[in-house]
């Protein structure tokens, strides 16, 4: 897969959440298709599914009306969550890097249907189309982010983690400690009211995914060698 574009792409992109109704030419969904079979996982050990629906097929919540939707399925296993999060935020930069704007939904989900097809877990619903607001952000300070500092301990490595920091999140559960040559991703326990809502653990791991999915960019534009494990 080529993703030298998305580094610059990482810093314009923004969650589009006004789309045009209307359908993709034919060419453009069957580069999509060709995109989503050519997804790098970040644990290659375990089953995904992700496929392209259309509004029918979506229930729930839904937080932004788009045309389309992908949604995400896997294999129970440690880490399966942060690998979709790893693994649908290179389809987000597609998007963005092609012209297409999209959003990650927290909420929708796929019809009874569609699940009951499958014997993998439903896991979390982006939504894509063409955009009917700006693509892009003007400005790396439109970013509403924590801090370097508020993120990592690590002295010098900002050129990797300063991508995972604009990572889209409403919580940015990451924190970056280590040393050059081992970077540890933790995700830091929510608190508060937040802790109560019953699946922000499962989003965070998501989260933490995106976050990776960026710092592995990254790691590729300044030609680094960068190797997974989960412990």
């Amino acid at each position: 897969m080529n993703v030298n574009g998305f580094y610059d792409t990482i810093f314009k992109r923004k969650s589009i959440r006004k789309y045009d109704l209307s359908p993709l030419d034919d060419n453009s969904l069957s580069d999509i298709i060709m995109f989503i079979k050519d997804l790098n996982p970040l644990y290659p050990d375990i089953e995904t599914e992700i496929n392209i629906v259309l509004p029918n097929d979506i229930k729930g919540l839904i937080q932004v009306k788009a045309p389309y939707y992908i949604v995400a399925f896997s294999e129970v296993k440690e880490g399966y969550l942060t690998n979709i999060g790893f693994m649908l935020q290179q389809m987000d930069l597609f998007f963005s890097s092609n012209g297409i704007g999209s959003c990650w939904q927290g909420w929708p989900k796929p019809t009874k249907e569609l699940r009951n097809n499958l014997n993998l877990e439903f896991v979390i619903v982006l939504a894509f189309g063409l955009p009917k607001e700006k693509l892009y952000r003007e400005s790396i300070h439109e970013f509403k982010r924590k801090s370097l500092k508020q993120i990592t301990d690590i002295e010098g490595f900002d050129e990797l983690i300063e991508p995972a920091r604009l990572s889209p999140s409403p919580s940015q559960p990451w924190f970056f400690t280590g040393e050059r040559k081992t970077i540890h991703v933790c995700c830091v326990k929510t608190t508060g009211i937040k802790a109560k809502i019953k699946s922000i653990d499962k989003l965070n791991r998501i989260e933490i995914g995106i976050a990776i999915c960026h710092l592995w960019i990254a790691a590729f534009h300044f030609n680094k060698k960068i190797d997974f494990f989960c412990n």
